[in-house]
């Protein structure tokens, strides 16, 4: 028997899971929680085999908890079942230590599927998660230096070029260089779509 527990912020939601799950002859659902900070203690206490974890819930979210559980025991696994598929999501849960990932949306058989995958040991990645996670290892990642970094910050505020340089006690054409070098690894031409841009790939 796989023992499970369920983790989700939604009673109605909830219920459903576990309804799903109880169905099945070879999952025995041993506790639910409601919040972040419940399925850490519930799992550390209880010790399931698996986690079957939302990301959004009160006070600590599914990542938080997820790494948490990691952390704090051995051998369960954190299966994240969530409507949230963005690229951070993602990441920060897998970072985290999930071992799966999938959506609300799938088949039933495919949540089922996935949850005996990850006890098998398994990774369980929804195709367009995959997909998703695919493209991300394609496209090479940014980083930014410190300083390109600090002047990107205060370009955001509103700063000009010469209060800028006046803040940062250097010279305007230094605040240049790094805005170029900055420009060149975001692939922007612009002071607006560089501090944008740099907020979607989580920089600043």
């Amino acid at each position: 028997m796989i023992r499970i527990l369920v983790a989700d912020d939604h009673p109605i939601v909830r219920g459903g899971i576990v309804a799903l799950l109880d169905a099945a002859d070879d999952i025995e659902v041993i506790g639910q929680a409601a919040t972040g900070l419940e399925a850490v203690e519930l799992a550390l206490s209880l010790k399931p085999d698996l986690v079957l974890m939302d990301l959004r819930m009160p006070g600590i979210d599914g990542d938080e908890a997820t790494a948490r559980i990691v952390k704090g025991s051995t051998g369960i696994r954190i299966l994240v079942l969530t409507t949230y598929e963005s690229d951070a999501s993602i990441l920060t849960a897998i970072e985290a230590g999930a071992s799966g990932y999938l959506l609300k949306a799938a088949p039933q058989e495919e949540i089922l599927a996935g949850i005996r995958s990850v006890a098998r040991g398994e990774v369980a990645l929804a195709p367009a998660i995959a997909a998703l996670l695919v493209q991300r290892m394609k496209t090479p990642a940014v980083t930014l230096t410190a300083r390109e970094t600090e002047v990107l910050k205060l370009v955001a505020q509103g700063l000009s070029n010469p209060e800028i340089a006046a803040r940062l006690f250097v010279g305007e054409a230094t605040v240049k260089t790094h805005l170029l070098h900055a420009f060149e690894k975001l692939e922007v031409s612009d002071r607006t779509r560089a501090v944008t841009k740099a907020m979607e790939l989580g920089l600043l």
